[in-house]
């Protein structure tokens, strides 16, 4: 059974850092789309950013452009996400996800992890 795990969430001060990870496991999924999503309460799910299957090509919502990098290592069935100069805004349960093809609607990605809590204080 295909599963998506997100490690790496925690608390954090405003202008610290986070590195999520997204372990694969059940299935291998290097010819897929992978993207992260985040859901703040009260709030809709969003798109936050998505890397093709070889890892050439990237997409990040503008709010995080510049400090937010995704990346994946297929040898390993990994994806992350590394998270710089973050803002109480950011915080959220943050979600990975993979997709047939390159997408940033969350109706597109078939498999989806359980989240991971990111607090940002100020």
């Amino acid at each position: 059974q295909a599963q998506l795990v997100e490690s790496g969430g925690g608390l954090v001060q405003a202008g610290g850092s986070l590195r999520l990870s997204c372990a694969a496991s059940g299935r291998t999924f290097s010819s897929y789309a992978m993207g992260w999503f985040r859901q703040a309460p009260g709030k809709e799910r969003e798109f936050v950013a998505v890397v093709n299957w070889s890892g050439t090509n990237t997409y990040y919502t503008d709010s995080v452009k510049g400090r937010f990098t995704i990346s994946r290592d297929n040898a390993k069935n990994t994806l992350y996400l590394q998270m710089n100069s973050l803002k109480p805004e950011d915080t959220a349960v943050y979600y990975c996800a993979a997709a047939a093809e390159l997408s940033n609607w969350p109706s597109d990605f078939d498999y989806w992890g359980q989240g991971t809590q990111v607090t940002v204080s100020s």
